[in-house]
């Protein structure tokens, strides 16, 4: 049977700002309202939580340029398998278009498909993967938003699968960052997005590619996402970003320039960072469990494989519990999984980590087993050889005041053969 412990339930003080390096500085405060920004629409949410740490008109309608590809990445992704080559489907692409540089009929993977349409934001990607996952582009399309019906993208709407300027394409700076939350929980995508080159391989020859997302460039802790700029859309950037614990998601809709998109990104998850404290619920090595050892007796400590560090802000709660057996039986080797240590900021999953046995424990042997059986059973063995002594000396008690009893009745038969006797003999008869 397994037991949830709970050990460790703490309010986090609020974080000291740290630099680019991420490291505190005591006593400072993170700013009291977030950056103010040129963009028509922005938010910024915890990426671990999905809580909404800052926004601006985030539910507003907007055009979303290539964050399109977005959803067409998240399709392609549940519907093809990454292996799979199939031929790049002709694209008529107009002057100024971002492209891969497909050939009509040229076999591709999926995969490189995928590095193609997030780094290059290639059109001719989406629209070789639109044809390979439903077998036409309005057919695709039509996928793309019953699936954002469902994911409950209530503000989207998608008219096809690339992003151009075209009514009826749009989304929200709350919808994307809840798909960018959803497509980085997948760790083939969280890869792919936080690349700066990769190696067409099933191309022939193979090519290299380089990011459009400038972000990656501008901080090492930056992890995505996808870039889009069309005229209508102004220039929109879907961040994300790991630092001290904490995993950060932004969307900035309508920014003036790309620079300046980057610079608002950047501003909105730097503040955001700001608001965490790094904490350490778990440590490497540190004991989380000692279930008892059957039949040898002791306790077998259970260790995590490593540490844990989370961010968490002066309103959150930070938890762990820890899933493990009461009671072990060898043999049991040592370093065998038999468990796990769960960490929660406010009674969200922040991470799991194993938990491993610390030493070995052989196999009982019979004499063990006899003395367990006896050690956890002696009161009712005590008792049972009560009740088999108590009835011993009743019936002893019984037998001895029988025994007058026995002896008249031993006299009687006596008596009795000794008349037949005599009668036998004559004796007492008539002379």
């Amino acid at each position: 049977m397994l037991c949830a412990l709970a050990l460790l339930g703490a309010l986090a003080p609020r974080a000291a700002a740290a630099g680019d390096g991420g490291a505190e500085q005591a006593g400072k405060q993170p700013p009291a309202r977030p950056p103010s920004l040129d963009a028509s629409a922005w938010i910024l949410v915890d990426g671990r939580t999905g809580e909404v740490l800052a926004s601006h008109a985030a539910s507003r309608e907007l055009p979303i340029a290539s964050t399109t590809k977005l959803m067409t990445a998240y399709l392609a992704l549940h519907e093809l398998p990454l292996r799979k080559r199939v031929r790049a489907a002709p694209y008529a692409a107009i002057p100024g278009e971002s492209l891969l540089g497909l050939s009509a009929g040229e076999r591709i993977s999926v995969r490189d498909l995928l590095y193609g349409l997030i780094l290059r934001s290639g059109n001719d990607a989406a629209y070789t993967l639109a044809r390979a996952g439903a077998g036409s582009e309005a057919r695709f399309v039509r996928q793309m938003n019953r699936r954002a019906a469902a994911l409950g993208l209530a503000d989207t709407h998608y008219s096809n699968p690339i992003g151009l300027d075209e009514a009826g394409n749009y989304s929200s700076a709350e919808d994307l960052v809840v798909l960018g939350r959803r497509l980085l929980a997948l760790p083939v995508f969280a890869r792919i997005a936080d690349s700066t080159q990769a190696r067409l391989r099933s191309l022939s020859p193979a090519r290299t590619i380089t990011t459009r997302n400038t972000l990656l460039f501008r901080a090492p802790w930056a992890t995505g996402v996808k870039t889009g700029h069309t005229l209508g859309a102004g220039y929109v950037l879907v961040g994300a970003g790991r630092r001290r614990g904490v995993e950060l998601i932004s969307a900035v809709l309508g920014a003036p320039s790309e620079s300046e998109r980057d610079l608002d990104s950047l501003a909105l998850l730097d503040y955001g960072f700001r608001s965490y404290r790094q904490r350490r619920p778990v440590r490497p090595g540190q004991v989380l469990a000692a279930p008892d050892i059957r039949y040898s007796g002791g306790k077998l400590p259970l260790r995590a494989t490593r540490g844990v560090t989370v961010g968490v802000r002066r309103d959150q709660q930070l938890t762990t519990t820890v899933r493990a057996p009461r009671e072990v039986e060898g043999p049991i080797p040592r370093g065998r999984k038999l468990g796990t240590a769960t960490v929660y900021v406010d009674g969200r999953r922040a991470a799991v980590v194993p938990v491993f046995a610390s030493r070995s424990i052989p196999a009982a042997s019979a004499f063990d087993k006899a003395r367990s059986v006896i050690g956890d059973n002696w009161i009712a063995i005590a008792a049972g050889l009560s009740v088999i002594l108590i009835a011993a000396a009743l019936i002893g008690r019984r037998l001895r005041g029988r025994k007058p009893d026995e002896e008249e009745m031993r006299m009687k038969r006596e008596q009795r053969r000794t008349a037949r006797e005599q009668r036998r003999d004559g004796v007492g008869g008539r002379r």
